[in-house]
C-alpha cells in the first residue's frame, strides 16, 4: 500500500541526518516463541532527526508505517518512524534535551526535543511487461 507522507511534517527532514544502524536480536520472553533466522539482520540506512516534543506528539500516529516523501531530498524512498520495534530498541525517540528562549513579549519558554530515527528504504516499483 502506498501512503504518502503528510506534506505539512516535510521540514522533518530538512535537517535529518543519514545514518547507519544495526538491528538487535530479540530474546525470547516468557517462553515466546521467536523465529530463527538462517542470518542476521543486516544494517539498515535510516535518518536521525532532532525535533519538537510537540512536532513529535503530532506524528505518532504515523508510527511504525511506511510513507513516501512526496518531495524534498527523499522523495523516491520511503521513510519508517521507528518508535516501538524491539528490533531497533536502541532507536526509539529519546531524550533530545531542551532549549530555553525568551520571547518578543520578554517571557522566558522552554522547548523539548526528541532524537528519533526514520528507517530509510529505496521504492521498487513493479513494471508492466
Amino acid at each position: 500500500m502506498k501512503r504518502a507522507w503528510p506534506a505539512e511534517f516535510n521540514s522533518i527532514f530538512d535537517t535529518a541526518e543519514l545514518v547507519t544502524i544495526e538491528p538487535v536480536t530479540v530474546e525470547p520472553v516468557n517462553g515466546e516463541r521467536v523465529v530463527a533466522h538462517d542470518e542476521p539482520p543486516s544494517p539498515r540506512r535510516a535518518l536521525r532527526v532532532r525535533i519538537p516534543m510537540e512536532t513529535y506528539e503530532r506524528i505518532w500516529p504515523l508510527a511504525e508505517m511506511r510513507f513516501r516523501p512526496a518531495e524534498g531530498p527523499y522523495a523516491g524512498k520511503a521513510v519508517t518512524l521507528i518508535a516501538t520495534n524491539p528490533h531497533y530498541h536502541p532507536w526509539h525517540p529519546a531524550d533530545g534535551g531542551c532549549e530555553e528562549k525568551v520571547g518578543d513579549s520578554g517571557r522566558h519558554y522552554k522547548t523539548d526535543y526528541l532524537v528519533v530515527h526514520f528507517l530509510l528504504d529505496d521504492v521498487r516499483e513493479s513494471v508492466a511487461a
